[in-house]
């Protein structure tokens, strides 16, 4: 388990208007940090105020690239509390990732420590309204200064928070893509089933082009015979064929998306044959051809279920379903999305729950039942308003028991209010001292 020092910040910054949030514009108070030295190991885990970052011009990652990046989201439901969405995936394929990099291993445990802590300090930037949630971006990027080529000898792991709305402007309506067969994203043997900056990087071109042409994303094709399908923009495909569902296997050049693994649970609890095995376009428009061709959707973290209306490939589309989403589509996005909020029951245990600090309850709470964690320095004041300041562990300690019934932000602490009288004796010199450490 880690111990992480925390600072909190005194500069809170303005919280943007939820119904206008996009898609990773805005980002919030606070940020975790952890360094890595070779011989050393992962050390220094911190939470800190969101700021900017300072880097050497000879840093390792602005020239060779070794980083990875990571994305998952904490959701508000009705009853207040904060949902997180199969982290533990999340922090495995991290350590994947992280191994074809050649990046050193980041414990699951600690992963998800650290993405809980930072997210209940933070926690009052989660969105309320109808689809939004705090997006979490981890990743992990070479810190060494050299030019030469070879593995980063320092590293830093971070995680940064964003609130969000919907993913795609188009919202959950079917959008039109684009079957890109002059570039390609990722191939066998290269980095396509890591979650690297390269791939994202790599389909760029093909997405601006497509975007020019008109169609909201690119769908990826093999890199080597250019007819196998592979991903939608950033996101895994499915086909529902004759009742059939059949989404690519996962080849080595596909990344092994969480909510592409869970849907596929999912369709196979409602009883639904599902196939992972590779598909050609030609098969997939030959589908649409003969009218089997029910229903196609991406899946991902970002947009959770995105349905697809069209497909064009050389000079040829297929509108599916009417440009209308299908039933099954519907239903699956229902089903996440009311598993991540918590209005569908999570028989597959998928959820974990941030743990938040007790309501603080003036004339009820307890100094000891407070959290304290990032605070410097307290100054308790009693009912005679005399102040006693210094550290709050040690104040907690010495005076936990005493009943809260105020408290004020300071500057530089955090005044607190105790329902209690402390002895006269203390104060011979005036009304205030130190707690002695």
């Amino acid at each position: 388990m880690l111990d992480i020092s925390v600072v909190l910040t005194d500069e809170k910054k303005q919280k943007p208007d939820s119904d206008n949030l996009g898609f990773g514009r805005h980002f919030t108070d606070h940020m975790f940090v952890m360094t890595y030295d070779e011989g050393q190991g992962w050390h220094n885990p911190q939470i800190k105020k969101y700021e900017e970052l300072s880097v050497d011009p000879a840093t390792v990652v602005l020239h060779y690239g070794q980083e990875m990046f990571e994305g998952l989201k904490a959701y508000r439901t009705d009853e207040g509390e904060i949902n997180l969405f199969r982290p533990e995936m999340n922090a495995r394929r991290t350590n994947r990732t992280n191994d074809r990099m050649c990046m050193p291993q980041i414990p699951e445990e600690d992963f998800v420590q650290a993405v809980k802590e930072l997210v209940a300090i933070d926690e009052d930037w989660i969105p309320t309204a109808p689809g939004t949630a705090l997006y979490i971006r981890p990743f992990v990027y070479a810190t060494e200064k050299t030019l030469m080529v070879h593995p980063s000898r320092s590293y830093v792991f971070m995680i940064i928070l964003s609130p969000v709305g919907a993913y795609y402007k188009e919202g959950l309506n079917p959008v039109k893509i684009y079957v890109e067969d002059e570039y390609v994203r990722a191939c066998r043997g290269g980095v396509g089933e890591a979650k690297t900056g390269g791939n994202y990087a790599a389909s760029l071109k093909g997405q601006m082009d497509a975007k020019a042409k008109g169609f909201a994303q690119v769908l990826w094709l093999d890199a080597v015979e250019r007819k196998y399908v592979e991903e939608v923009g950033t996101s895994n495909i499915f086909f529902k064929i004759n009742g059939e569902i059949i989404t690519p296997e996962l080849s080595g050049s596909i990344l092994p998306g969480i909510t592409r693994n869970s849907v596929i649970q999912v369709l196979k609890s409602w009883g639904l044959t599902v196939t992972e095995r590779r598909i050609t376009i030609d098969e997939v428009f030959a589908a649409a051809e003969e009218g089997i061709l029910e229903e196609v959707f991406g899946t991902g973290t970002a947009a959770v279920i995105s349905p697809v209306g069209s497909m064009f490939y050389e000079d040829e589309e297929h509108v599916i379903n009417n440009m209308v989403i299908g039933e099954t589509t519907q239903k699956l996005y229902e089903t996440i999305t009311g598993i991540q909020y918590g209005k569908v029951a999570d028989t597959f245990g998928w959820l974990d729950k941030v743990t938040l600090p007790k309501p603080l309850v003036f004339g009820e709470t307890k100094l000891k039942e407070m959290d304290l964690k990032g605070i410097k320095e307290v100054e308790l004041i009693d009912r005679k308003k005399r102040t006693i300041a210094g550290n709050p562990a040690v104040a907690q300690k010495k005076f936990g028991s005493s009943i809260v019934a105020d408290i004020k932000e300071k500057p530089n602490s955090l005044e607190i209010r105790l329902d209690v009288d402390f002895p006269n004796n203390w104060f011979t010199g005036g009304n205030y001292i130190r707690i002695p450490e």
